[in-house]
Parts: structure tokens; sequence; C-alpha cells
């Protein structure tokens, strides 16, 4: 019955954010493929990899501790506020949503009020449920607290697209803080004319952030986190000139984006016909 449910609730929303109803059983879009993906795709490393916990540890065994920002504390809920003792600035997360982040940047005192409203509200809701994204039900949710890696803003974030193990693009965004900036660019770094989002246009100004010295690192690293996977996307920041993991997600923006119909069908090509096996 969950399925099916699934199946009525993906249609619905997929109508109403993008306009049509999606072909689930011969689809040829990206953005019905990602639909496919939160369906049918059952494979137990997308739930570790989506598991911006369980990742971390994957990168580091994969790629080197290098890759990873450390851990200040991860459990079920936060530790008593006298335990709360992290050197600021830090972010608590949830290791299972995509936007639950808080970010304590100071010099005032953490609004622990607050904070603790948050991370019950991520704690006690399922991320993606009303969109059918199966991987993040799987997460047993955890608090998860880090280091704050930006100086100011935060780091600039470079989103690869990884079609059938080759990133193809990878989307830029910057200035969360002032007034969130995207591009796109592809692999070899030129601008594409289009943005990964309903919610803004791409940015045309002259600060635009230029290639990042390690992107040909970030490539060969998205590629071996995404390999047996139709479709991955992989995040990175640049710290000092190096790399540094972000997080993985198979349902960039849930599907739901209103591409011009030739890249939705490009992008839909790219995918490789087979799903991966559930193994």
């Amino acid at each position: 019955m969950r399925i099916l449910a699934d199946y009525f609730r993906v249609m619905r929303q997929y109508r109403r954010r993008v306009g049509r109803y999606p072909n689930l059983f011969r689809p040829t879009r990206f953005t019905e493929k990602v639909q496919v993906a939160k369906l049918r795709w059952r494979i137990p490393r997308m739930v570790v990899l989506a598991d911006k916990v369980l990742a971390k540890q994957v990168v580091a065994e994969e790629l080197g501790r290098e890759w990873i920002t450390p851990t200040l504390y991860a459990g079920r809920s936060l530790p008593p506020r006298d335990a709360r003792n992290w050197p600021m600035p830090f972010v608590i997360k949830a290791n299972n949503w995509s936007g639950g982040n808080y970010f304590v940047t100071g010099p005032q005192p953490p609004d622990w009020d607050d904070i603790e409203r948050s991370v019950d509200y991520w704690m006690g809701r399922t991320f993606g449920r009303s969109f059918g994204e199966w991987v993040y039900r799987e997460i047993p949710p955890q608090v998860l607290v880090e280091p704050y890696i930006g100086t100011g803003e935060p780091p600039v974030d470079y989103r690869l697209h990884v079609f059938d193990g080759r990133a193809d693009f990878v989307s830029v965004n910057w200035e969360r803080f002032a007034g969130l900036k995207r591009a796109v660019y592809d692999r070899d770094w030129q601008r594409l004319p289009f943005i990964m989002s309903d919610d803004a246009e791409p940015y045309y100004g002259n600060d635009i952030p230029p290639m990042p010295r390690s992107y040909p690192e970030m490539i060969r690293a998205a590629e071996h986190l995404a390999a047996g996977f139709p479709f991955a996307r992989v995040d990175f920041y640049e710290i000092d000139g190096l790399p540094r993991f972000g997080e993985v997600t198979f349902y960039p923006n849930s599907g739901f984006i209103r591409l011009p119909e030739e890249l939705d069908l490009k992008y839909g090509a790219m995918w490789p016909d087979e799903l991966p096996a559930n193994g």
C-alpha cells in the first residue's frame, strides 16, 4: 500500500510543480527519471551515502580523511546544555534532511531555545515523505554538529551531476546568507544558460566564482562515489585550495524542476536504460 500511495503522491506533486503528469513507466526526461529513482531504487549504499553521518565514514575510507569536515558531535538528540561546549563557529545539522541546518557563528551566545525547537522538528518528521523520497525514510535520524568552515558567508557550493559514472555539469551556488546566487557550467567549465532550480534565475554579474583549483579532484571523487548509479549529485566545497566533501543526493530538487524541454530530454537520455541492482 505504501508503494501505491507513493506513486499517487509523486504523480500529484509532479503535476502541481512541473505542470504535467510524469510518464513513470517509460520515462524519457530527467525530471521523470528522478521520480523513478524515488519510487523504484532500493539500494543500501544509497542510504549510507545520503546519511550525512555515515557518508563521511565512506568518504574517509575511500578518498581520505582530508576530504571530510570533522564531526564535533553526532547523536539522536542534543547533549545536555552544559556539554555543548563546541568552539564557535559551528553548524548543527540533521543527517537526513536537505536544508536542515542551524548556523551558530557568534559573537552572541547560541539561542538554545530556538535551536532545540528546530532539532525537535527535524527529529520528529521524515524529510521527503510528502515527495515519496524513499531513501530518507531509511536513515535513522541524528543531530550532527560540525565546525563552520566559512569565513562570513558559507563557502561556494559545487554540485557535480554525475550520469552513468560521468560528471557532466556542475551547479555553483554562493552567497547563501546575502542572497543566494547560482550558475551552471559544463564539465569543461563552459557556462550553461540554465540553473537547477525554479525559484531563481541564473546570475550573470561580475563576481561569479572562478573554477576551483581542485576541480579535477572533485570530478574524480564525484565519479568514484556515484559509480554504479544511473545518476547522483555529489557536492563539494574548496577550502584553502583543497576539496572538501559536502553531501550526496539522488533526488535534486525532488525532480520538480521546470527545465527547458530540450534539456529535460537531453539529461534524461544520459541515464542508462537499466535500473541498478537492488544489492
